[in-house]
């Protein structure tokens, strides 16, 4: 059997996948596509998790798409919401009848003698070979290992007689009403999880080693509303896509050059909503400085009602050993609890993966520089999707396809076949990929691709920055190599 072949393949069928294929078809519209999907469904990560609460941590207005504004009245939406709304758009724009569901890329060799990419694929649920072929591959995987999180070797955790469970894999059959619920993380996960759960279970304790930034936002975005009604709901959503953009970039730099004054802002706000006399200190004093890590968000401030109305609590201590009835701490102190819920955060995964080798030579990804965050250094004809650390991932997302798409149609205007961001690794400095020290972060650095501090490999963290550097400047600066 003959290979099937396309102009483009497209791996992961997520909100960065649909995004690359609405792009490729409107700005490259002669150039037949694919999207290889793993799993069985539009969605990637909205699609993936199920625990309960589960929403976005940065505004619709952001993450979702710039060519189908986001009309529902909530700006911090839930996963079934985002999941309705991936799937709508795909089929919108027909999409949907491009992707090949069960389809695992497991690696894709590029050869010079045919300037292809020939990719060794498993199709079906009985994991059938099948070979494609094509001219561009762009990667939009996500970042992080679908089948599973991160789980810690918890001491003693065999002799627990409750449920246990982590939020990657939450269990359709999970009762927890009535329950006593620890949930041990500090992350953005535990902060959405506790409040969901509290007005459910009995009571839910949130343990933590050390306290996060938390981020108190508005579900509804007022001003967004107030513009819907005086404007066409395209000329509004630019707006307060405009504004938020802003506002984002400002947090971001007002966290890195006044520190302190985030800090006491960050404070006030628990202090306004948590009862008089907490330890606000003690819970809710991070030990890192604010953007080091991502901030958690708690839309209405919904965390701190939570705990304010007496459901739910925070000890912020470490664990000994777990119990047949809970978890022992450190400081000696039992939690007993019906169910444990491990949100201890992902296992990052770069490329969902897949094996790149040129010319019979594996990548090593790990030795591999980003050229302006969208493609790998010497390796040809490859492009990759990667998110900002302090901003919407569909920002930048879009910026990425978008990106894909000039370079694609300049390689056309020129006859080209191959290009290459072509670079002396040796002769750069070596940075990690993502700059925040949170642990799935630094857990995977080393196996991630680099980034320097030398133009163009970089990703500058800077949506501004990137929209001059990705749609505006000019495809041929030198670093690039092209071929016919």
């Amino acid at each position: 059997m003959s290979d099937e072949h396309f102009d483009v393949i497209v791996i992961g069928a997520g909100l960065s996948g649909i995004g690359a294929g609405y792009r490729l078809q409107t700005q490259c519209p002669g150039k037949p596509y694919v999207i290889l999907e793993a799993r069985g469904a539009i969605g990637g990560t909205w699609d993936l998790f199920r625990y309960p609460g589960i929403r976005s941590d940065s505004d619709m207005y952001t993450l979702g798409y710039p060519f189908r504004p986001w009309t529902s009245s909530n700006a911090i939406a839930d996963g079934a919401s985002i999941l309705q709304y991936l799937r709508e758009t795909a089929h919108e724009f027909g999409i949907d009848r491009r992707i090949r569901f069960h389809h695992r890329v497991l690696s894709a060799s590029w050869s010079s003698d045919d300037s292809l990419w020939h990719l060794d694929v498993q199709s079906g649920e009985n994991s059938a070979p099948v070979n494609f072929t094509c001219d561009f591959l762009y990667g939009c995987t996500g970042y992080y290992r679908y089948d599973s999180g991160y789980q810690p070797d918890y001491s003693g955790l065999s002799s627990y007689c409750g449920r246990f469970v982590h939020p990657q894999h939450w269990p359709d059959d999970l009762d927890y009403s009535g329950k006593h619920v620890v949930v041990v993380g500090s992350g953005a996960t535990a902060v959405t999880i506790v409040p969901a759960m509290a007005g459910i279970a009995a009571h839910v304790t949130m343990l933590q080693r050390s306290p996060s930034y938390i981020l108190s936002l508005p579900t509804n975005d007022p001003i967004a509303g107030a513009l819907r009604r005086v404007l066409p709901h395209h000329i509004a959503h630019a707006i307060v896509r405009s504004k938020n953009i802003l506002l984002t970039l400002g947090i971001f730099q007002l966290s890195r050059r006044s520190p302190k004054l985030t800090k006491r802002v960050f404070r006030s706000a628990a202090v306004r909503h948590l009862p008089r006399g907490y330890e606000i200190d003690r819970h809710f004093k991070p030990r890192y400085e604010p953007w080091d890590q991502r901030l958690c968000i708690a839309p209405d401030a919904d965390f701190y009602r939570a705990i304010a109305s007496g459901r739910a609590s925070v000890i912020t201590d470490e664990i000994d050993t777990f119990t047949g009835s809970g978890i022992r701490l450190k400081s000696g102190r039992q939690l007993d609890a019906d169910i444990v819920v491990s949100a201890t955060g992902l296992q990052m995964l770069a490329l969902g993966g897949v094996q790149l080798i040129v010319d019979r030579k594996p990548i090593d990804q790990a030795h591999s520089f980003v050229y302006k965050g969208a493609m790998l250094s010497n390796v040809p004809n490859f492009a990759f999707c990667v998110g900002y650390t302090n901003a919407a991932w569909g920002l930048r997302a879009d910026l990425a396809s978008s990106f894909v798409c000039r370079l694609l149609n300049h390689m056309d205007r020129h006859r080209y076949r191959t290009c290459l961001p072509a670079c002396d690794t040796s002769s750069l400095d070596s940075k990690p990929l993502l700059d925040l020290t949170s642990g799935y972060i630094t857990r995977a650095a080393p196996s991630l691709p680099k980034q320097s501090s030398t133009k163009p490999w970089f990703i500058p963290q800077n949506y501004l920055l990137d929209v001059f550097l990705m749609k505006m400047r000019g495809i041929d600066d030198g670093v690039l190599r092209f071929g016919r």
